[in-house]
């Protein structure tokens, strides 16, 4: 053998292992840092379940989310947090179908329009893929539970707290996140049926706020305007009190209009400590999150789950908050 092949041999032979090395190297470094983390961590989870909500950034919804990851990690399930970044009835149906084409083992969803979410909750559970209804349920479909509010009944305490204290004398506007969903319909039907039977309170008007604290207020300037005689509101969503007090808040002297609001984000206990809220009806998101994901585990597994299952709801006033929440929030200001 010539000198030149020897060292053309040895060469190629040192290319080899070398181009082996780095194969070897970037190989491993894919495995076991490129990957996304639920590839790698599949393995570790026996349930894969999806949770729908109204909007993704929504701050009530993501405490539902928070509810829905906790449990999720106590038992071993892979949830993902998929839907429409803004409330959209069309893209949230997508989100479903898109879910149970991929095959996942349960869909928690909030159930809104009977007459476009039963079909499809009925074709997927007819699929062999469970469905639960959070927050909102869609009762005439095959869904399997539902966990959440009992709405009517949210609305009813409204009606009352209201009566209470405008000592039955009120000029009504209600602010509603919008016409179709369930939720919100029984949460007005309820307020209406409190206060039917009081002769000097009034509702003037019904609007949408289509789920936006900036159309909120948009609606509460409007009618403010329009109806000079409104003194109190009704906002059935969460963001529906909070841009109803805005506006209150700039071109009304407080104390002159009474709001009964929903739920307890920060911005409206904010708005409570300062006399501008007078009352909100509290739900319990994230147990409502929590215990669906546990319930669907419990329908997988042929354990006897009861088909509705409403979670505690009432109104809080600000004397019902912690002095030392108060002052917290006082000096935070």
């Amino acid at each position: 053998m010539s000198r030149l092949s020897v060292m053309t041999y040895v060469f190629g032979a040192v290319f080899f292992v070398v181009s082996c090395s780095f194969a070897v190297f970037y190989g491993y470094k894919v495995l076991t840092h490129d990957l996304p983390i639920e590839k790698k961590q599949h393995e570790k989870y026996d349930y894969h379940f999806v949770l729908v909500p109204e909007e993704l950034d929504n701050e009530y919804w993501r405490l539902v989310e928070q509810g829905a990851q906790a449990a999720a990690t106590d038992y071993r399930v892979m949830l993902e947090y998929a839907g429409p970044k803004q409330a959209n009835i069309d893209d949230h149906l997508k989100t479903i179908e898109m879910s149970a084409a991929s095959k996942v083992d349960g869909i928690l969803t909030q159930g809104l329009s009977d007459e476009q979410f039963t079909p499809l909750i009925n074709r997927v559970v007819t699929s062999g893929i469970p469905v639960i209804t959070v927050d909102t349920d869609a009762a005439n479909s095959k869904r399997l539970a539902y966990i959440g509010t009992d709405n009517y009944y949210s609305g009813f305490l409204a009606g009352k707290a209201l009566i209470q204290d405008t000592k039955g004398k009120a000029n009504v506007a209600i602010i509603t996140g919008n016409f179709y969903a369930n939720h919100q319909q029984q949460r007005v039907k309820g307020f209406q049926d409190a206060v039917k039977g009081e002769e000097d309170i009034h509702i003037i008007d019904i609007v949408e706020s289509e789920i936006s604290r900036v159309r909120a207020a948009e609606k509460a300037y409007q009618i403010i305007k329009k109806h000079p005689e409104v003194n109190a509101f009704f906002g059935t969503s969460a963001l529906d009190g909070i841009g109803i007090a805005q506006v209150v808040d700039k071109y009304v002297k407080p104390g002159k209009i009474y709001i009964v609001g929903f739920d307890n984000l920060p911005e409206t206990l904010e708005y409570m400590r300062r006399g501008t809220i007078n009352a909100t009806v509290v739900q319990e998101p994230y147990e409502m999150g929590y215990r669906a994901v546990k319930m669907m585990i419990d329908l997988i597994k042929g354990k006897p789950v009861n088909p509705i299952i409403h979670t505690d709801t009432r109104i809080i006033r600000v004397t019902d908050l912690p002095v030392s929440y108060l002052n917290r929030m006082e000096e935070s200001n």
